[in-house]
């Protein structure tokens, strides 16, 4: 039986003497051999790129590279091999995207004319988009659409809401004066667990004046908010015990930067009511960068990775809740509610 080292070396004397096909039977049974052999793969690859196989060759440095990238050790040897296939790839993409992109002008589709979805997919080929997709920290509820934003027209209690933006902006303001301390930083420290790795762990830069909090008004709030508890109660929020609804005042002081991240599930979205919003604020989800209009409900999919930022002069604050996904009926949300119901009663006595 012939062993790996004897193909390659027949790969390798086939080379020499300029044997196209004979160094490529003995790469082909090598790789059959032994799949994860990088140095089979690269010089399968460099064997394409000679013969000028550039589809072929792309696919060989591609597995070559991803191979590399879950073994444990590569050897030095294969270092410029790898760098080498990387910097084919990035060519071979920037040729194939000027080569797209000349047809689909030629064609008169280019991302000014063609439908939201076609640009995007271009951006999204041509590398200028990264993929992003919903990776919730704690759940995935499947076949939901990979959408981070949604349309405040698509819902039909938006225009109430919004209306009392005012009467609540007053109720936040009443807040502030009222002598009770009552945000305190939204990401806190729980005793009974490990610290988040959160630059913002117990800052007051990222405030919270929570209303409902774990499933509950919070005291107090029915008397200093009445008018914004009335106002969520409008919205289709989740109501589990322990754990929803949620909603807070949510307060970002000058220079503050939320870091990239994603929320614990996909079943919501999570709404902000802007109320105060100095110039310099803004919001990123997925690949959509967003401001917050005072008044104007923006309404996301925080499984989606996403930041924010202040990098006004004076405090941006948002009324923030969530809300059941549309596109999960009242079926599912009973057993998802029954779902989590059960998460939440474990370590209670199970």
């Amino acid at each position: 039986m012939t062993t790996k080292d004897e193909w390659l070396r027949k790969a390798r004397e086939a080379h020499g003497r300029g044997d196209s096909a004979a160094e490529a039977a003995a790469l082909d049974a090598l790789i059959r051999a032994d799949r994860t052999n990088i140095a089979a793969l690269v010089a399968m690859a460099e064997l394409k790129r000679r013969l000028n196989d550039e589809r072929a060759a792309s696919s060989f440095y591609r597995l070559a590279l991803a191979t590399a990238s879950q073994a444990r050790e590569v050897h030095p040897a294969l270092h410029p091999s790898l760098q080498r296939a990387e910097q084919y790839l990035s060519d071979v993409d920037n040729v194939l995207a000027d080569h797209l992109f000349n047809r689909l002008r030629a064609a008169g589709l280019d991302q000014r004319t063609a439908t939201p979805r076609v640009a995007e997919a271009l951006r999204l080929l041509s590398g200028e988009q990264p993929l992003y997709q919903q990776q919730p920290n704690m759940f995935y509820f499947p076949g939901l659409a990979q959408r981070a934003f949604f349309d405040r027209s698509e819902f039909d209690w938006v225009p109430e809401v919004e209306a009392s933006t005012a009467a609540i902006r007053d109720e936040l303001q009443a807040l502030l004066n009222d002598p009770g301390e009552h945000f305190s930083p939204y990401v806190a420290a729980n005793p009974d667990r490990p610290p988040p790795n959160n630059p913002l762990l117990d800052k007051p830069d990222w405030g919270a004046a929570w209303l409902w909090q774990s499933g509950e008004i919070v005291s107090d709030m029915d008397r200093l908010c009445p008018q914004t508890l009335a106002t969520l109660a409008l919205a289709p929020q989740p109501v589990i015990p322990g754990r929803a609804p949620i909603a807070l005042f949510s307060r970002l002081k000058p220079g503050t930067h939320i870091a990239p991240h994603h929320g614990l599930l996909n079943t919501r979205l999570i709404c902000h009511l802007p109320l105060v919003v100095p110039d310099g604020c803004g919001i990123r989800v997925g690949a959509e960068t967003r401001a917050w209009r005072e008044g104007e409900l923006m309404i996301f999919d925080d499984s989606f990775e996403h930041e924010a930022w202040n990098r006004g002069t004076s405090d941006r604050t948002v009324l923030l809740f969530e809300i059941w996904r549309p596109d999960i009926d009242a079926n599912e949300r009973e057993q998802l509610t029954t779902l989590f119901a059960a998460i939440d009663a474990y370590g209670d006595g199970h």
